[in-house]
């Protein structure tokens, strides 16, 4: 009775939903962490390790291909941020308006592509990107008169085809979360805007952008870090991870072919504590210049 009327108890109780949490994030996140931390310090071998203080760190400062991954990768995040937040907000608005008909296909259509199988949806658009004129992307410059291309050969037609793939796959998802952010948006505020004479874009710029400011943080949190640990698209388009010249390597890349092709376990934990540190300066620096941290304080 005693350990029944424990666990029912108000105070006991919060206590034991959270415990599954608490659980599974010290398994499956604590515990790698500090392991990682841990294994970037030593050189492991197939059967033994050794202590081998900062060497793993030193050697990545004049490692050539790991800068290369970094390059990829920074790239990669970027221009994911710059499609990625404003198309999928502007359609997230045209969903919100009168404009569309049909709301639930366009949505359907737009949010499918993220339920697709990344090994699947990797290897249709390798296919789409070959350097044979059979090719769907070759098709479509030779009806344009520009002749074929090896996609995935050059490192600019790479990149646009990694980009291709990541706007495929995940406008629908960010569209939806602006959408949700457009709903908690009180319509009052719309109508007294009308009424003052608002314009359209006015509407937009004084009344939408403001409000959708947490959505906005929040998108631009999770594609930074999403941009920065892409690895299986690249892996996929390529049908393995090794791209010509390096050009489809990322940093998670790099972490596998240390880590798993080369068996240097203690490398790819260094490789891994630098992707992690990057993404976490990256953004904190993007939640202090939004204001986020101050208005927290306040």
């Amino acid at each position: 009775m005693k350990i029944k009327k424990f666990l029912y108890s108000q105070k006991v109780a919060p206590y034991v939903f959270v415990i599954p949490f608490i659980l599974s994030f010290a398994f499956f996140w604590i515990y790698p962490l500090c392991s990682s931390v841990t294994m970037s310090f030593q050189k492991i071998g197939a059967i033994d390790w050794s202590w081998c203080g900062i060497e793993n760190y030193k050697k990545l400062l004049t490692d050539n291909v790991f800068h290369i991954a970094i390059k990829n990768s920074a790239t990669y995040m970027f221009w994911t941020l710059v499609l990625l937040i404003p198309f999928p907000m502007l359609f997230a608005v045209l969903m919100d308006s009168n404009l569309v008909k049909a709301k639930g296909v366009w949505k359907a259509i737009l949010y499918m592509p993220a339920l697709t199988s990344v090994v699947i949806s990797g290897t249709l658009f390798r296919l789409m990107f070959t350097e044979y004129s059979t090719g769907q992307m070759n098709q479509l410059t030779q009806m344009l008169g520009l002749g074929t291309f090896k996609w995935l050969k050059m490192g600019w037609s790479g990149m646009a085809a990694l980009l291709v793939v990541a706007c495929w796959r995940w406008t629908g998802v960010n569209m939806l979360y602006f959408l949700s952010g457009l709903k908690s948006i009180d319509t009052s505020l719309y109508e007294a805007a009308e009424i003052d004479g608002a314009s359209g874009w006015q509407k937009f710029r004084y009344v939408t952008l403001p409000l959708l400011k947490p959505t906005t943080i929040y998108v631009l949190t999770i594609s930074i870090y999403a941009g920065l640990a892409m690895f299986l698209e690249s892996y996929m388009l390529w049908g393995g991870n090794n791209s010509p010249g390096n050009i489809g390597l990322t940093i998670v890349g790099y972490l596998y072919k240390r880590g798993i092709e080369k068996n240097d376990m203690g490398y790819a934990c260094a490789v891994g504590m630098v992707l992690l540190v990057i993404a976490l300066v990256i953004n904190i620096v993007q939640l202090i210049l939004s204001g986020t941290f101050k208005n927290e304080e306040e």
